[in-house]
């Protein structure tokens, strides 16, 4: 089985016209996130120079970012609800990996 059926069965992608989309909006939601980092890195940086404690920082800010831009391109091309329920999907991850942590102590 190839890696393109087994990501169709996995996201339960009804054709490859859908499969091909979805690839298309992560494809431009990282696309941009790639160009709106370059300006925030000038803008807090001195020399583009990036500290650990920036590079921290960058990370958990650009998630929420990465999100929004990707319901906004998956909405235009069609796919909001594929990846609303990938959103959904992932902030539930989180949340069982937090709450793992909180029963460890």
């Amino acid at each position: 089985m190839s890696w393109i059926n087994r990501l169709k069965e996995k996201w339960k992608v009804k054709n490859s016209g859908q499969f091909a989309l979805i690839l298309i909006v992560f494809a431009l939601t990282g696309s941009t996130v790639l160009i709106i980092k370059r300006p925030i890195v000038d803008y807090f940086t001195i020399d583009g120079e990036k500290s650990t404690i920036f590079n921290v920082i960058y990370l958990i800010c650009i998630l929420p970012i990465y999100n929004i831009i990707l319901l906004f391109y998956g909405s235009l091309l069609g796919q909001f609800d594929f990846f609303w329920n990938y959103e959904k999907k992932m902030i539930n991850r989180f949340r069982r990996k937090k709450g793992r942590q909180k029963n460890k102590k």
